[in-house]
């Protein structure tokens, strides 16, 4: 499809990351934390529906992104003169690195070229890339196969770990629990040869990451390890699970599905719309309560 003949994309208001859910639990071989966030943040600008509300097809978005430092110092609380040295090294890390993404249908494993083409333009603080087209299907909108959040929720997160543990709890979200073996992890958290032993490979990456995630948000997440005789062959994760919603419009009687996920610390409930909607959640009036009922309420105590 000719470039300017693409549909225009309605964006939500929130940058929102996108993944196939084979790509979110794919290999993202030598990503550093910064360079995932810098992926991350170009995948939210792929993400929308067209003017009747519906998802787009790979074949109709749209290739070729630009990521300034300061929208990307805005979403993850970074200094710019960081952001600028972020955007600049992912350039080369998007181009040379491959993503290894199992197929269990064919039980193929195939490897994938994030870009065709990456510029940095330092006296304007911007990265231009352009996707290429073997990873657009894993990035586009297919309907109870991606996975999708807010990139706020991960904002805080100061391991890479710990960004992927909470993207795989995302798939389980409304069910409370997740099972992977630790084969599994291994390959998702791309360790390689590192932390040979289970006891090491667990303090590094996920046990730490349930402690960041738990710091952020009330989930109470925990883990139970699986053996076979006296070898760990699998983690179950527990968690609060995300309360799903149907509400309906009382003018226009279309239903929307409501996730409200678990609270994030000291915060109030995190609401993330439903998948098929854009429009931001305007937020309930709360009930006035006068100063001398709360005095009452001290004394009944």
């Amino acid at each position: 499809m000719d470039k300017n003949s693409l549909p225009s994309v309605l964006k939500s208001k929130t940058p929102k990351a996108y993944k196939n859910k084979k790509l979110n639990n794919a290999n993202f071989g030598n990503f550093t934390h910064n360079d995932y966030q810098v992926f991350l943040h170009l995948v939210s600008k792929i993400g929308g529906v067209d003017e009747e509300g519906k998802y787009l097809q790979p074949s109709s978005l749209k290739r070729e992104y630009m990521l300034t430092a300061k929208e990307f110092s805005e979403v993850f609380n970074t200094d710019i003169d960081n952001s600028y040295r972020y955007l600049k090294k992912a350039v080369d890390k998007l181009m040379k690195t491959d993503i290894k993404v199992e197929r269990p249908e064919n039980q193929s494993i195939v490897r994938i070229n994030v870009c065709s083409q990456a510029e940095y333009t330092k006296r304007e603080g911007r990265i231009t890339i352009k996707f290429t087209d073997s990873i657009m299907p894993y990035l586009s909108q297919v309907r109870q196969k991606f996975v999708l959040y807010n990139l706020k929720d991960i904002a805080n997160f100061n391991s890479l770990y710990t960004i992927r543990l909470y993207e795989l709890i995302q798939e389980f979200k409304d069910t409370g629990y997740m099972i992977k073996s630790v084969d599994k992890l291994r390959d998702i958290f791309a360790v390689g040869s590192f932390f040979k032993r289970y006891n090491d490979f667990k303090k590094r990456t996920f046990d730490h990451a349930c402690k960041e995630i738990n710091n952020n948000y009330e989930m109470d997440l925990k883990y139970e390890e699986i053996k076979e005789g006296r070898k760990v062959v699998a983690v179950k994760f527990i968690f609060n699970k995300t309360k799903i919603l149907k509400v309906t419009n009382q003018r226009t009687g279309i239903e929307k599905t409501l996730y409200i996920k678990p609270k994030k610390q000291n915060d109030k409930v995190d609401i993330l719309k439903g998948q098929m909607s854009f429009d931001e959640i305007k937020k309930e009036p709360k009930p006035i309560r006068n100063t001398l009922s709360k005095i009452f309420d001290k004394f009944k105590s």
